[in-house]
């Protein structure tokens, strides 16, 4: 488990333009089970690819996008340990992977876009195609 010290700024990273942290499996599920619509749920982590791609695209998506997700969610890998494993459970047969990102859609996992398709590639190529998910999901 990482320091909170350490990870505190990564989750603020996301927390200060809307993010509300889930940090059990219980507000994970309470979550999903309350709030119809869209939640964008980005399982955080402490790698490169999630300060320099997924975190910058995820943010300049919700941003850009006319279409945007009724809420917005994060867990926190190798944190939130309970939550985190809440979450990978409702996103199989997706094999765990962080950073990730998740749409489900009144409960429902509806897209998944796993750490390989975040490695490599630049935050504006994430955030385009996460406005693209959000335009037919949202």
């Amino acid at each position: 488990m990482y320091p909170e010290e350490m990870v505190a700024p990564m989750r603020a990273d996301l927390t200060e333009v809307g993010f509300e942290e889930l940090r059990t499996s219980d507000a994970v599920v309470n979550h999903l089970k309350d709030h119809k619509g869209t939640s964008l749920m980005v399982i955080n982590s402490v790698c490169g690819c999630a300060a320099g791609a997924a975190r910058p695209g995820v943010k300049w998506a919700v941003t850009s996008s006319e279409k945007k997700p009724n809420h917005l969610t994060t867990v926190f890998a190798g944190v939130d340990q309970e939550a985190v494993a809440k979450v990978r459970e409702m996103t199989a047969p997706y094999p765990p992977s962080s950073p990730s990102i998740a749409l489900f859609k009144d409960g429902e996992l509806v897209h998944f876009v796993e750490r390989h398709h975040i490695e490599g590639r630049s935050a504006q190529m994430i955030g385009e195609h996460l406005v693209q998910v959000f335009d037919e999901y949202c």
